[in-house]
Formats: C-alpha cells, sequence, structure tokens
C-alpha cells in the first residue's frame, strides 16, 4: 500500500507552521530532538532576515521562544557550504544581542538553541544526529568547570552548557530509514515526506492532519509545486554548470587545461544564474565575469541571490 505524500517541512516551516493553530506539530519535532516538553510561546521576526539582502550570513528560516525564554533557531539547508558551521556561530551570535537590551545585565542574555535540518554531509562522521555545547575543561587536571550555588540561583540553571548556545546538526541523507524511536520518525519524515503507519512520535498525528499534499488548496498546491521545482532547478544548474567545466578540462587533458575548463565551467554557471536573477547581462558585466576571481558555487549562488544590484554582486570579487 501506498504511503500518503506530504508536503516538506521546509515549504511547511515557511508557510504553514507559523500559526498558532499548528504549532503542535513544531512543538512535537522539538520535543522529540531535545527530549524536553517544548511549549511554543510566540514566533519571532528575525532581525536577520529582514536584512537578508545585506546580512548574507545569516539565514533562519524560524525563530521561536518557548515557554522558558530560550530561542529556538531552526534552519533548512540544501546545498553544500564548507563554510555552514562559522555561519551558525554568526546566527546564534546574532540572535543572542538581538535580544538583549541596552544596560541589561549579563545574566539576562538568553539561551539559543540551533536546529539544522541538513540534506547533505557536513564534515565526516557515521551519526545523522550532532549536538555540540560548551564546556571548560582544566588544562592540568582536565576536571569539568561547574556552576557555584549563587550563579545556578541567579542563573536559574545547573550547568555550564546551559548557558551558552547548544548546536543540533541533523544530516537527513545519511539516516537509513530505520525508525529505531520517535525521534527517527521525525528524522524518517524528514526524509521522506511520509508518515508510516504506526508512528507515534509526538507531533506526527497533527502533521497527518494539516500536511497532507491532497488537502492543500489549488493556489497553496501551484505555489508548492513550482517551490519543489525551483529547489530542483537550482541544484540541477550548480551541477550542470559545474560538470560542463570539468567535462572540458578532462578532453584536454592536461593539468592547465583542467583548470581552465573548470574555470570556463564556472563561468558559464555564473553566467546563467545571473541571467536568471537579472535578465540581460550588460557588457561591462560580461567584462567582470571574465576577470573575476571565481569563489565557490555556493557562494557566488547565495550572493547572486541575494544581490539587489549588479553592484553588490561583483562589488568584491577580487
Amino acid at each position: 500500500m501506498k504511503q500518503r505524500q506530504f508536503i516538506s517541512f521546509d515549504w511547511a516551516l515557511k508557510r504553514l507552521l507559523r500559526s498558532k493553530a499548528n504549532f503542535e506539530i513544531l512543538e512535537g519535532f522539538l520535543s522529540e530532538l531535545l527530549k524536553d516538553d517544548i511549549c511554543i510561546q510566540e514566533i519571532l521576526e528575525s532581525e536577520g532576515n529582514k536584512e537578508h539582502a545585506l546580512d548574507k550570513y545569516n539565514r533562519i528560516d524560524i525563530k521561536v521562544k518557548n515557554k522558558h525564554g530560550e530561542l529556538i533557531l531552526i534552519e533548512i539547508q540544501f546545498q553544500r557550504r564548507l563554510d555552514y558551521l562559522q555561519r551558525l556561530l554568526y546566527g546564534t551570535a546574532k540572535a543572542v544581542t538581538e535580544h538583549v537590551a541596552e544596560a541589561q545585565p549579563y545574566a539576562n542574555v538568553p539561551k539559543v538553541i540551533s536546529v539544522s535540518i541538513l540534506y547533505f554531509d557536513l564534515g565526516e562522521g557515521d551519526d545523522y544526529i550532532y549536538k555540540g555545547t560548551t564546556i571548560f575543561k582544566g588544562m592540568h587536571t582536565c576536571d569539568e568547570l561547574h556552576l557555584s550555588a549563587a550563579q545556578k540561583a541567579v542563573f536559574h540553571c545547573n550547568s555550564i552548557p546551559e548557558l551558552y548556545p547548544e548546536y543540533y546538526l541533523i544530516t537527513v541523507n545519511r539516516f537509513n530509514d530505520v525508525a529505531r524511536d520517535t525521534l527517527d520518525e521525525w528524522i524518517y519524515f524528514l526524509k521522506n515526506e511520509e508518515i508510516r503507519e504506526g508512528f507515534t512520535a509526538r507531533g506526527l498525528d497533527k502533521a497527518k492532519e494539516k500536511l497532507d499534499i491532497l488537502k492543500l488548496s489549488g493556489p497553496e498546491r501551484t505555489s508548492y509545486e513550482r517551490y519543489k521545482e525551483d529547489l530542483h532547478d537550482q541544484a540541477s544548474m550548480v551541477l550542470s554548470s559545474y560538470g560542463v567545466g570539468k567535462l572540458e578540462g578532462e578532453q584536454i587533458g592536461e593539468q592547465r587545461g583542467r583548470q581552465e575548463g573548470e574555470k570556463k565551467g564556472k563561468a558559464t554557471m555564473l553566467t546563467s544564474l545571473l541571467q536568471r536573477r537579472f535578465g540581460t547581462i550588460p557588457d561591462w558585466a560580461n567584462d567582470k565575469i571574465a576577470k573575476a576571481e571565481l569563489l565557490t558555487l555556493e557562494r557566488w549562488s547565495f550572493r547572486i541571490f541575494s544581490a539587489q544590484s549588479w553592484d553588490d554582486v561583483f562589488s568584491d570579487e577580487a
């Protein structure tokens, strides 16, 4: 029996899960991941998103405040980024500064939890979920530093890691589709956009009700299909353009030829992305493309689609 097909979680975050009526779905996912009873107090606007065109290193799909006043940042990333870990650090630091009013004591610095749902392999490792925290260990004794009784009273927590940002990295493609627990049931849904009969993870029953593709209105269905096609187009564009350069280099056969071929392929990719973003390319921009010290494919793609003008694209290519 074919499983029912559901809306992808990334599209649901942008369109459906911001509604208070659907908080139960997001609460369920976060509760299973964080092993806590998460109750969403509100969905917050991200200043980083408002400044997206200028602040190109900070992108948060959704920012949540829970009943404890903690900030939970959720981002879904499809394209490979070698500097993704640094971007996470930047995003959490910015979230902290956005939510600390001037002249407030440092004790009011909010706890930030960063959750990344990644559809590519980030680094090397065998697991599909990694958690990062901050601890302090003695250089000579190797003992772990703990909070004093007074600090516990002031901060209302029991350990130093509770004060600092936590990072959860979910590398969806590494999951082997065997659901061993309720968190795995959510990972299965994130990877396959399906919810199997018998799954009991918190929030999935509500997801079945609200995220069924067949229950979308006509305009919503069209918008969703266009969104999925656009994701495929962007991935294919980068892969195809890079492949042109690699193929040309291999045909030439020598190292210099391979380097020139890859450079030409990247230039082809850059031209395609610019045409998609701005339309006709002026002559002066063609000269820039030919002379540019080309960045990685991911950084060019991000720069172009976040740019507001031609000047933004080539402002610091040298």
